[in-house]
């Protein structure tokens, strides 16, 4: 990172942060939120709740994506939180359940052992807009581009070595997160949460932890609209998973009962409740691509994108590829960033130009010969799509 973007990262986040910090609050109104989308060079995709996403020539500038350019999902208003009253509950089946305060897990204050990790985060309703055009059906919620993606380096303590210190019981399987966001249903509130399998949270490896509670992003504290004080960061699982403004933290036996977990987030093809009580939760990320900027140059097609694995340990990209003829012959692209599980890659491609204009079409291929469908079968909630992503390129 240029010191330059640490100055102006700095300088937004002292903007938006101050609700997690205990002072003087930002207007979480629609004209506070727009503040936001101005101070992060994001697209407004709803104000209530505040949801945005960067214009994917902004987020394809850099591998770690900057603090201005990083997608903004909410399910519900911002909570006030104060630093001071914070607290962090450890429950369920555990030896000794116990109640942290912000600075005993917040670096640097925390007396745990830290770490910085890199990661990607997504929405797994990426890309949904184009998933609904191309079905010719609408599908309720947030209607993403493909900008609902962005890389960041996060600090925090590794959710095993809390885990540990609880001692958790032999019948544990699952760890539940429940965060302070109140969301409205059908005239009652429940907290956003979830949870992951007690296998993933303990599965540290040399590369990446299996989650971590996360009180840094980018080297900067949390800003409120991404989870401050803390929040939860799941390598390799979809964003829902990450859940932010963490207050509880529960193991357990079974799956979480929060229908962020239940009834959503889940690849439906009717919506019934028998389907919803069968259909397991989305947990991994798909592997994906999208061409972020087509230009023609001349006689060549410049093009810029990313590409995300799948998120399973031991998934990297191994290559992306490129094809004008509806994939009757592709063209390597050229990846110009680190390639890591659980995190994107930034690639360039550079064609000859047609006559008249071209489609392009991208996909990825994995380093285990996984790649991108051509399409993808409907479900309700536009889920998980990766299909080929194609833009048109005009001969002018």
């Amino acid at each position: 990172m240029t010191t330059e973007y640490n100055q102006i990262s700095r300088r937004s986040w002292i903007k938006l942060a101050t609700l997690a910090a205990g002072g003087m609050a930002l207007p979480w109104s629609s004209a506070g939120f727009a503040q936001v989308a101005t101070i992060k060079k994001l697209i407004t995709r709803s104000d209530s709740p505040f949801n945005a996403e960067p214009a994917l020539d902004e987020l394809v500038r850099d591998w770690i994506t900057p603090f201005e350019s990083f997608f903004v999902r909410s399910h519900g208003p911002v909570p006030d939180v104060r630093n001071a009253d914070y607290r962090l509950k450890i429950e369920g089946l555990v030896e000794q359940p116990r109640e942290y305060r912000l600075e005993e897990l917040a670096a640097p204050t925390t007396k745990l052992p830290t770490l910085t990790t890199i990661a990607t985060l997504t929405c797994s309703g990426n890309r949904r807009a184009e998933f609904a055009a191309s079905h010719q059906q609408k599908i309720p919620g947030v209607g993403w581009d493909g900008g609902a993606i962005g890389n960041a380096e996060w600090s925090g303590v590794r959710l095993s070595d809390i885990l540990k210190a609880a001692g958790v019981k032999p019948e544990a399987k699952h760890v539940w997160f429940e965060g302070l966001d109140p969301i409205d249903n059908k005239g009652t509130s429940q907290p956003f949460g979830g949870s992951i399998p007690l296998a993933h949270a303990m599965a540290d490896s040399t590369t990446a932890p299996g989650a971590i509670i996360c009180s840094r992003m980018n080297g900067q504290p949390l800003a409120a609209v991404h989870g401050a004080p803390l929040r939860a960061i799941v390598p390799g699982f979809i964003g829902a998973r990450s859940v932010k403004w963490i207050s509880r933290i529960i193991v357990s036996d079974q799956p979480s009962t929060n229908r962020f977990l239940a009834r959503e987030y889940k690849l439906l093809r009717e919506g019934t409740d028998d389907e919803i009580t069968a259909t397991p939760p989305v947990y991994e990320m798909a592997l994906n691509s999208v061409i972020a900027v087509p230009q023609a140059d001349g006689n060549r097609l410049k093009l810029r994108g990313f590409a995300l694995p799948q998120g399973q340990l031991g998934r990297v990209i191994e290559r992306v590829e490129l094809t004008t003829d509806a994939g009757k012959t592709w063209t390597p692209a050229k990846i110009v960033s680190p390639v890591r599980e659980f995190t994107w890659v930034l690639w360039t491609a550079d064609l000859p130009k047609g006559m008249s204009p071209q489609t392009v079409a991208v996909r990825a291929v994995d380093n285990r010969g996984d790649s991108q469908p051509m399409t993808v079968p409907w479900n309700v909630k536009g889920y998980q799509y990766n299909g080929w992503h194609k833009v048109t390129v005009p001969n002018g």
